[in-house]
C-alpha cells in the first residue's frame, strides 16, 4: 500500500472536523462594559453551524442502537441547520435524507440541503405540532411509512444534548482556563445549554448559564413559571419552541431572557458592519441577551456567548433591507443614507433646485409644477437657503411685484447637509427637530432631498 501520506496531516472526512471552534472577543459592541464577551463562533464548523455537533452524534447513536442501518433514510425536522449537520454525514456515511422545515426558513436553507441530495417537505409554521400538517408530524409520518428510516428527533434525543456535554463544554472550559463565568445561548431543542451547561456545572456550580429567547417562544415563561404560556409568532429562526423539548435540562438553567425580534435581528447586522461576524438571527439575540448580561457583571467576570450559525443562509432574510423594512424590523442606523435611494422603491425625491439670482416667479412656478415644499437655492455649487413653499405664497399673495424679485432676498437657512454614507438615524434625528427636510450629498455634490414623510414611509415599509 502506498505511504504518499505519511506524516502528512490530514482529515480522513470533513466529519473530522466539526467542533474544536475559536473563541473571538466582542470589542466594539461590548466597548463600554465591565468584562470581556467572547464569542464561540460555531461558524467555523463545516456545516457552518453547531448543528454539525449533534448531526454526526445523533447518527453515531443511531448506529450504535442498530436503529439506522446501511441504505437506510435519516429522518428529521429542523430549521435548517440540524439538517445540513445530518445530511453531511448521510453524504459521507452513504444514507439517504429527508428533512421537514417551517415555511418560514430561508430559502437559502432549503437549496443547501438540496444541495448535498436531501428531500424537503416545508410546512406551514402558524399550525400547532399536534396538527397532521405541523413539520413534527410530517417527519414523524415519513418516518413511519418509509423502510429502513429512522426519525433523529433532536428534541427528544438524549444524544443531542450528550454531544455537547462530551464537546462544546469541555472546549469552553479549556478555552478560557476555567475562567468563565456567564455562558450565554439560544435555546431551541435545548441540547446546547443542557449539554453544555451541565459540563461547566460540573466543573464549576457557580457558573450562570443563560438562555437567550426569541419574545414569541414559551421557554422563558415555562422556566419561570413552570408553566406553559401561548405562543406567538417572531421572525428568528431556529430559536424557541411552542412545546417544552425533552432535550432540554432546565435544572441547569440559571435564568433566561427574552430578546425581541427588532433587538437581535438588528444585533445581527451590528456584528457584521462593526465586528466583521457574519452570523444568522439566533446568533444576535444570543449576543444581545450576552451583553445585557454582562452589564450586570463585574471586572473579574468572563461572559462567553455561543453564536450558532453563519449569515450566509440569511442573505434573503436579515441581512436584506428591503425585507427587514417590509417587516417594520429596520433600525435606521444600520442603514446608509445612500441605501435608501437605491432600493426597489427609491425614497429619494428627485432634487428641484434654483439659483440665488433667479426671480421669485421662478421658485413658485417649480413648486406649482412639480409639488414640492422646500425648494433649496444654490449659488455655483453651494447651498445657501431654502424656499418654503408657504414663505414663498405669502410673499406673491401680499406684493405681486415680489416675484420679480431674486431669491435671496426672501430665502430662509439652508438645509442640512447628509453624506449618503452616514447612517440613517442621523437623518431621523435631524428631522426630528425643526427640519423639514435634508439635503443628501453624493461624491461632493447635492444629488437628493428626503422629507420627514419620505422617512416615514422607508422605515414604515409602505409602497
Amino acid at each position: 500500500m502506498s505511504n504518499v501520506l505519511e506524516g502528512v496531516h490530514y482529515f480522513e472526512s470533513i466529519l473530522d472536523t466539526v467542533g474544536k471552534t475559536p473563541l473571538v472577543r466582542l470589542r466594539a459592541v461590548a466597548r463600554d462594559l465591565p468584562c470581556p464577551v467572547l464569542a464561540k463562533m460555531e461558524t467555523f464548523n463545516p456545516g457552518g453551524s453547531v448543528k454539525d455537533r449533534i448531526g454526526l452524534a445523533m447518527v453515531e447513536a443511531a448506529e450504535k442502537a442498530g436503529t439506522l442501518k446501511p441504505g437506510g433514510t435519516i429522518v428529521e425536522c429542523t430549521s435548517g441547520n440540524t439538517g445540513l449537520g445530518l445530511a453531511m454525514v448521510a453524504a459521507v456515511k452513504g444514507y439517504r435524507a429527508a428533512f421537514c422545515m417551517p415555511d418560514k426558513v430561508s430559502s437559502e436553507k432549503v437549496n443547501l440541503l438540496k444541495a448535498f441530495g436531501a428531500e424537503v417537505y416545508l410546512s406551514p409554521t402558524a399550525v400547532a405540532p399536534e396538527h397532521p400538517d405541523s413539520y413534527y408530524n410530517v417527519a414523524r409520518r415519513i418516518a413511519t411509512d418509509r423502510p429502513g428510516a429512522v426519525l433523529m428527533n433532536q428534541y427528544h434525543n438524549p444524544a443531542n444534548p450528550e454531544a455537547h456535554f462530551r464537546s462544546t463544554g469541555p472546549e469552553l472550559w479549556e478555552q478560557t482556563r476555567g475562567r468563565i463565568t456567564h455562558f450565554v445561548t439560544g435555546m431551541g431543542t435545548g441540547g446546547t445549554i443542557s449539554g453544555t451547561g451541565r459540563y461547566l456545572k460540573k466543573m464549576n456550580e457557580k457558573i450562570q448559564i443563560v438562555g437567550a429567547d426569541p419574545v414569541g417562544s414559551i421557554l422563558k415563561h415555562y422556566k419561570e413559571t413552570g408553566q406553559i404560556g401561548e405562543a406567538h409568532t417572531y421572525k428568528i429562526e431556529g430559536v424557541g419552541e411552542d412545546f417544552i423539548p425533552s432535550a432540554t435540562d432546565f435544572s441547569v438553567v440559571d435564568r433566561v431572557l427574552s430578546c425581541t425580534d427588532h433587538d437581535g435581528l438588528n444585533m445581527t447586522r451590528t456584528l457584521a458592519r462593526e465586528e466583521a461576524i457574519f452570523v444568522g438571527g439566533s446568533a444576535g439575540m444570543a449576543a444581545w441577551v450576552a451583553l445585557e448580561v454582562a452589564k450586570g457583571c463585574g471586572t473579574n467576570d468572563l461572559v462567553v456567548v455561543l453564536l450558532p450559525d453563519t449569515g450566509e443562509r440569511y442573505l434573503s432574510k436579515v441581512h436584506n433591507d428591503e425585507w427587514m423594512r417590509d417587516n417594520h424590523l429596520l433600525d435606521p442606523s444600520s442603514v446608509r443614507v445612500g441605501n435608501i435611494a437605491s432600493g426597489k422603491n427609491a425614497r429619494v425625491r428627485t432634487l428641484y433646485k434654483v439659483d440665488a439670482g433667479e426671480p421669485l416667479k421662478r421658485a413658485l412656478a417649480l413648486i406649482q409644477e412639480h409639488d414640492v415644499s422646500q425648494l433649496p437655492v444654490f449659488r455655483g455649487g453651494d447651498v445657501v437657503g431654502t424656499l418654503e413653499e408657504g414663505d414663498v405664497l405669502k410673499s406673491a399673495l401680499a406684493d405681486p411685484a415680489s416675484l420679480e424679485l431674486p431669491l435671496d432676498t426672501i430665502m430662509g437657512p439652508p438645509l442640512p447637509v447628509v453624506g449618503a454614507d452616514e447612517p440613517a438615524d442621523v437623518v431621523t434625528k435631524l428631522l426630528a427637530s425643526r427640519n423639514a427636510a435634508v439635503l443628501v450629498k453624493n461624491n461632493g455634490t447635492v444629488t437628493g432631498i428626503l422629507t420627514r414623510f419620505d422617512m416615514l414611509q422607508f422605515i414604515a415599509g409602505s409602497e
